[in-house]
């Protein structure tokens, strides 16, 4: 039986821009298949140095336009000037888009300048002086430490830089140890930081593709469900059936302890997701 979910509890869930008609096809039924769940917005990912673009606002433009959901576009700063920046806004706000995920991002390969504008806590100012409150700013977080930070308290003190910048709340790196989250957020309230930190779920449905994600995002698999899915070998479907009940215990864990929120990373698919909002009770809000 799913059990009932604290009415506050948020929801979004995450896409990447289709690049093909079937691509294209695939996320539409993806959205319309969770739209049913009424998540707060819809979150589009972003190239490195801006490389998806054009990709990033009409896939936000077509999901809101197709669901009635709030897109929220990324937009990371590192390897783009100011000007394409302050553009790519201005075209977010005459879309109507009032929502986008403030991030550094990566450098685009072949480059080595990061741009006029080096780190998120950067992009958050530059987005608040420029648009005032007109949008509503999201930043990441990372309960098991940002892989290129020099330590817990330089990555807390850099959340912290974007969080007095100006971001309304704050959506975290998955993770499958409840107690890192829990110990993140502890630190934050500690630290004065108060806005709404979301937990990222990222639903287990393949191994390889678990593995080569968490290595190059610093993502902590922990030993016991690494082994557990190495047993599973080519079984997709007792892989997937495992993974929902692994991501739905995290998420019960998560709300016993009034989490205001869950982003699912979806990459681009619905089944998974349904399932754990489902068994969490989250289907209708």
């Amino acid at each position: 039986m799913p059990h009932p979910a604290p009415a506050a509890t948020g929801l979004s869930f995450e896409f990447f821009p289709p690049r093909s008609p079937e691509a294209v096809a695939k996320l539409t039924t993806t959205c319309r298949e969770l739209a049913t769940l009424r998540p707060d917005f819809f979150s589009v990912t972003y190239g490195a140095g801006g490389s998806t673009r054009e990709l990033t606002l009409e896939t936000v433009v077509a999901l809101h336009r197709d669901s009635g959901i709030d897109g929220a576009p990324h937009l990371s700063c590192v390897g783009s000037s100011i000007a394409d920046i302050r553009m790519t806004l201005e075209g977010y706000r005459a879309a109507g888009i009032t929502r986008v995920v403030a991030l550094r991002g990566d450098m685009p390969s072949g480059t080595t300048g990061l741009g006029e504008l080096r780190y998120a806590s950067e992009l958050v100012e530059f987005i608040r002086s420029e648009f005032g409150r007109a949008m509503r700013l999201e930043v990441a977080a990372y309960p098991e430490v940002h892989p290129q930070a020099a330590g817990a308290k330089a990555d807390l003190d850099n959340f912290k830089r974007k969080v007095d910048a100006g971001a309304d709340a704050a959506i975290t790196q998955y993770f499958y140890n409840p107690d890192a989250y829990f110990r993140f957020v502890d630190s934050c309230r500690a630290a004065a930081i108060e806005i709404p930190i979301t937990a990222g779920i990222m639903p287990v449905t393949n191994y390889t593709n678990l593995k080569r994600f968490s290595d190059m995002c610093g993502a902590e698999i922990p030993r016991w469900l690494l082994k557990r899915l190495q047993d599973f070998g080519d079984d997709r479907v007792s892989i997937q059936a495992f993974g929902i009940d692994v991501t739905t215990s995290l998420c019960e864990r998560l709300l016993h302890e009034q989490v205001p929120g869950f982003h699912f990373y979806t990459m681009n698919q619905y089944q998974a997701s349904v399932e754990i909002c489902a068994n969490l009770g989250l289907t209708h809000k």
